[in-house]
């Protein structure tokens, strides 16, 4: 149950806001295009680690009330218990590629916009099941 790919590609390529492209036993791999003001939405994960990596583009990262710059080539890891929010200030989409340990989102699921993700209620559910 392995996974290989070029990371690059499918993200630059990606324009959904999220994809899920992979989950294993203890992690998951997930791309993001975040469009021009949009946001990732303020959440907290009681039980999983995040690392965002971000390809291309501009945002504001707000880690536990503490607002900084995110651009390309930025890496910010979230722990577990930390409220966060990501933000796309710039005019071009924020490309993100991020790793969920363990898996925060149901296996294949893609949201296309913002709304959809909120939406989904059984995939919001499934990441605060994480344990």
């Amino acid at each position: 149950m392995s996974y290989q790919t070029n990371i690059v590609e499918k993200t630059e390529g990606n324009t959904n806001f999220r994809t899920v492209l992979f989950t294993g036993k203890k992690s998951q791999l997930v791309v993001m295009d975040i469009k021009p003001g949009e946001e990732i939405g303020e959440e907290t994960h009681d039980h999983v680690e995040q690392t965002l990596f971000f390809l291309s583009g501009t945002g504001k990262a707000i880690l536990n009330g503490v607002e900084s710059v995110v651009s390309e080539g930025e890496v910010v890891v979230v722990t577990p218990g930390t409220k966060h929010n990501f933000i796309n200030t710039g005019d071009t989409s924020l490309k993100v590629y991020t790793i969920y340990a363990p898996a925060n989102h149901i296996d294949g699921r893609i949201h296309v916009t913002p709304a959809d993700a909120m939406a989904d209620d059984e995939d919001e559910n499934f990441g605060h099941a994480v344990v």
